[in-house]
């Protein structure tokens, strides 16, 4: 199976994952506009192993053309992965990872954040570039999301910017039983939802798990009742509620401050 990747945050964050890890078997570049940014990628593919060679927007454009719209706007690069799926992502085996970081000293802040029916990968690529930006250690996704939508992941992998090939990321059967899991591993749990404490009231453990739910129907009643507190964001403005990954990424910012001080 062949993994395409385009936007050059996306493909950037991909060259130097290869280069760190070592892993540029596979993995192909083809360009067709050798402007500043496109040569600063090609050097650094270059470096990491990665073979680049000169195409024209017809072929790229032949590559790119079962992708949604936003990705088939490849800005003439285009990066190819060959025999890898999900190569734009970081996934981890959720209870091996909770496994390890049960044993975690509780003087090291560990941020997880659960998404519930949050079905729009714009919005869930938004959440991973925040999860990146303030450090979030996991974000657990459900598997009824369709994490073998190839269109899908690729626009995940294009709205993160590239986090999306850092943020650990656990795809789980059912979200009550992973939460559930984090509990009993020493995580508590806060789900976001208006009327609950305000955010900068709440004195979050070092071990915090947030849970985001869809905008249109909130969190799932089973999953609301692992909640140990209700939390929210006070705001001053006229319509009733934050778009989710706005609201990920205050909820996100609030715990990362804290570490800052």
């Amino acid at each position: 199976m062949q993994k395409i990747i385009t936007g050059f945050h996306a493909v950037e964050e991909r060259v130097r994952r290869a280069k760190e890890e070592n892993s540029a078997g596979g993995i192909r570049i083809f360009y067709s506009k050798p402007g500043p940014r496109v040569k600063k990628i090609l050097s650094a593919a270059e470096d990491a192993g990665i073979p680049c060679s000169v195409s024209d927007d017809a072929a790229l454009d032949k590559l790119t053309e079962h992708l949604s719209a936003g990705a088939r706007d490849h800005r003439g690069i285009v990066l190819c992965v060959e025999n890898e799926k999900n190569a734009a992502e970081n996934r981890v085996d959720f209870d091996q990872w909770v496994s390890e970081y049960a044993a975690v000293s509780d003087d090291v802040r560990v941020t997880v954040l659960v998404l519930d029916s949050v079905t729009d990968p714009h919005n869930v690529g938004a959440v991973i570039r925040s999860c990146d930006q303030f450090g979030a250690a996991l974000i657990v996704l459900p598997e009824s999301r369709g994490t073998n939508d190839v269109a899908g992941d690729e626009v995940i992998a294009r709205t993160s910017a590239g986090a999306s090939a850092w943020v650990p990321s656990a795809v789980v059967p059912n979200l009550v039983r992973a939460v559930q899991r984090l509990k009993e591993a020493g995580f508590w749990v806060y789900g976001a939802d208006a009327g609950g404490t305000h955010a900068d009231k709440i004195n979050f453990p070092q071990k915090s798990v947030i849970i985001m739910g869809s905008e249109g129907t909130g969190i799932a009643r089973l999953l609301s009742q692992q909640c140990d507190e209700i939390v929210s964001i006070p705001t001053c403005g006229k319509i009733d509620s934050l778009n989710v990954s706005v609201a990920a990424g205050v909820l996100l910012y609030e715990l990362y401050r804290r570490t800052q001080k």
